[in-house]
């Protein structure tokens, strides 16, 4: 059994991915979240742009799997896997980079 847990209108119960996410966007008022470079205050609007600021702190590309794109810091053990397609950059995605860059990225909700 997978899905995730969703708590509305005093009900707990169990949803599939899908589901879960439509519910997610229905409550979010018109807003998306960003990922924000804090020291040139610039949105991350393309890989290209994640890339270089990524490169710019230390890390670099890794190939080793084909259906991600990913970037290692020779520094430390972390490990960041995103997709390959820029639309399917979520907020998940976004937390582990700012995670990985204490003070380097922080995630905005910017409205729609």
């Amino acid at each position: 059994m997978s899905g995730v847990w969703v708590f509305k209108n005093g009900v707990v119960r169990l949803v599939d991915g899908a589901e879960a996410m439509e519910g997610g966007r229905q409550g979010s008022g018109g807003r998306r979240k960003v990922l924000v470079h804090t020291a040139s205050n610039e949105i991350i609007n393309s890989y290209a742009v994640l890339e270089r600021k990524l490169s710019s702190l230390g890390w670099e590309r890794y190939y080793d799997d084909p259906d991600l794109l990913q970037f290692h810091k020779r520094s430390t053990v972390h490990l960041i896997s995103l997709p390959l397609e820029f639309n399917r950059f979520k907020s998940m995605h976004m937390y582990d980079i700012v995670v990985k860059n204490k003070n380097s990225f922080e995630v905005r909700d910017m409205m729609m």
